[in-house]
């Protein structure tokens, strides 16, 4: 499960998250990641999927078309942690390979 980030580490955390804002009144983090198309945004979900699996901790994660809308939040800690900084920062190094 994981500590909650205080509200200074959550702040700290966002210095490093580029495009990441909070959300929820500071119990999650968010990001819309916008690609060239469907298939890439899709090509994402499926390579952060992968990784969430593997740490089980999974994104609330909305698509439409070539936009990719996620919430990062660790539902039994009911806020954030440390396990959604490091997959916030995953998904934006496997973004970064589509450009975004």
């Amino acid at each position: 499960m994981g500590d909650l980030l205080s509200d200074e580490a959550r702040r700290a955390a966002l210095v490093e998250l580029p495009g990441w804002r909070e959300a929820d009144g500071g119990k999650a983090f968010t990001r819309t990641f916008t690609f060239r198309n469907f298939n890439e945004a899709f090509g994402f979900m499926t390579r952060a999927a992968l990784v969430a699996e593997k740490n089980d901790h999974h994104p609330d994660w909305r698509n439409v078309y070539k936009t990719v809308e996620v919430n990062l939040s660790t539902h039994d800690a009911g806020g954030i942690t440390a396990r959604d900084v490091a997959l916030a920062k995953k998904m934006n190094e496997i973004a970064a390979r589509f450009g975004i």
